[in-house]
This record gives C-alpha cells, sequence and structure tokens, in this order.
C-alpha cells in the first residue's frame, strides 16, 4: 500500500510540474490579447524622425511588462477620408480591443468641410465600437488663420462627438509643446524627437488610466 501510495504521489507532482507551466503560458498569451489600435496622421507616424523616436514606439517600450499591444497605423498625411476607407480591414486584420483616434488635423489645414469631417469622424466610432472596441478620441487643434467660425466649429466637433457617443475626449497632446520652437520642428507643425518623449510619457498617464483601472 505504501508503494501505490508513494506512486500516486509522484504522478500528482509530475502532473502539477506539467500543468503550471502550461497554465502560466496560457494567462500570458491572454493577457496579450489586448490591442491598441493608432489611427492617426503624421503627428502620430514619427513624421520628420525615426520609428523608435516616435512616441507611440515609446510608449510601447514604456509597455513592455503591460498586457498589451500598439499596432501604429497611423500614415503622414491622412485624412478622416482616408482612415475610415482604411479601418475596416484594420479592424478585421488586428481586431483590436481599443482605438485612438487621432484625426481631423488634415481635413482642417486642407479647409475639408466640417460637416463631412464630423461624419467621417462618426463613422470611424462606429465601426470601431460594433467590432467591440474601445474608443478615444483626441481633441485635434488648427491654427486660427482659418478664420473664427471655422476653427470654433473645428474644435467644438470632438466635443460634440465624444459627448454624443459617450467616449472619452483627450487632450490635444501638442497643446503646450506647441509653444515652445525648441519642441518643434522646422515645418513648426510636428514635433521633435525631445517633444515625442514628453508626448509618449503623457499619454502614458491618461491612457494607462483608461485601458488599465
Amino acid at each position: 500500500m505504501a508503494f501505490l501510495n508513494t506512486n500516486s504521489l509522484r504522478n500528482k507532482i509530475y502532473t502539477l510540474v506539467i500543468l503550471i507551466p502550461l497554465l502560466l503560458i496560457s494567462d500570458q498569451l491572454m493577457a496579450k490579447e489586448s490591442k491598441l489600435l493608432i489611427l492617426g496622421d503624421s503627428l502620430s507616424a514619427a513624421y520628420g524622425l525615426k520609428q523608435e523616436q516616435g512616441w507611440v514606439s515609446l510608449l510601447q517600450d514604456a509597455w513592455q511588462n503591460k498586457p498589451i499591444t500598439i499596432i501604429n497605423a497611423a500614415i503622414s498625411g491622412e485624412t478622416t477620408d482616408g482612415a475610415l476607407a482604411r479601418l475596416p480591414r484594420l479592424l478585421n486584420t488586428h481586431q483590436p480591443t481599443h482605438v485612438f483616434i487621432e484625426l481631423g488635423g488634415n481635413d482642417g489645414l486642407q479647409g475639408h468641410p466640417i460637416p463631412k469631417m464630423r461624419d467621417n469622424l462618426q463613422s470611424i466610432i462606429d465601426l470601431s465600437q460594433k467590432s467591440g472596441s474601445k474608443v478615444f478620441l483626441q481633441q485635434i487643434q488648427i491654427p486660427t488663420n482659418y478664420g473664427r467660425r471655422y476653427t470654433e466649429s473645428f474644435t467644438s466637433s470632438y466635443t460634440q462627438l465624444a459627448s454624443e457617443n459617450n467616449i472619452p475626449l483627450l487632450p490635444f497632446f501638442l497643446e503646450e509643446i506647441a509653444l515652445n520652437e525648441n519642441l518643434m520642428q522646422r515645418d513648426g507643425i510636428h514635433p521633435t524627437a525631445e517633444a515625442q518623449v514628453i508626448i509618449a510619457k503623457g499619454m502614458q498617464q491618461t491612457l494607462e488610466v483608461l485601458i488599465f483601472p
């Protein structure tokens, strides 16, 4: 009987030795299921810099120990029209759990009709939510030389969309940076490598509260 009990104990120990690593691997795989899709323009595409210098890459580095993967789908020059056209394929391919929308700047700089831009953003929000993703919208600002009426209507569009869809509206990440010439590239539109570090830290603080409550 003692021999049988010893064998039984050994078998149980052997089973645990095999199962525990498998359970740990399973937990790790499940944790990696969280995905953040960045749908943006040159401000998120590291324009004028190496990709690893951009705030998105820096954020992913900062989140190495977090259960999340970032998919950077930002393209320089992107408008809400272009992003809306690309979105279905992005959602199908990556199946993100969260979508961060940083769009509209190029629409504004090109003087696109604001109602059209707002409709595009609404469609992007709708498609993302229908896919099961949680959506974060960033406020975008444009120079005031487009006229007070256009600028105010542009800015208020984001507040309205966030309110109507009950989604977080994140502050424009260049709001303070754009006032410092040393943190902006020569074109006065895109942030420098130094500024990207500041943006990444700010976005880390903001998004962690939303993604890892």
